[in-house]
């Protein structure tokens, strides 16, 4: 049960190696399907988002990502381990929710800064 009803809260969260993406479904009825490589790109850890907006990585390379693990985090979260090595993020439900729900925005300014900064998906 949603300890905070304002909130979607998950009910079932699958990882799906073979497409690289994690599934996961809400109890408001939304399903999403997040790929590997945007929530790594995306992950919340501080080496990522910086501190600040303005002190946001623009990460490269991470295409064949791939999730390696999934570790709860009390009942509000979870962290995801990359077979990249990176493992500091703390994906909490409303952050998830907002990655499958603004997915298209998300992705297409990922792609931008990757080209602004004459970055690849690939390298």
């Amino acid at each position: 049960m949603n300890p905070r009803e304002s909130e979607p809260w998950p009910l079932e969260i699958r990882v799906k190696r073979a497409e690289r993406c994690l599934e996961i479904d809400f109890d408001d009825g939304q399903s999403f399907t997040l790929p590997a490589e945007l929530l790594r790109v995306e992950s919340p850890s501080a080496e990522v988002q910086g501190h600040s907006p303005s002190q946001k990585v623009v990460v490269a390379g991470k295409r064949n990502v791939a999730i390696r693990e999934l570790e709860p985090v009390g009942n509000y979260a979870v962290r995801i381990v990359f077979d990249d090595g990176h493992d500091t993020g703390i994906y909490s439900w409303p952050y998830l929710y907002r990655l499958g729900r603004d997915r298209e925005r998300i992705w297409q300014a990922y792609l931008e800064a990757l080209a602004a900064r004459g970055l690849s998906r690939d390298r």
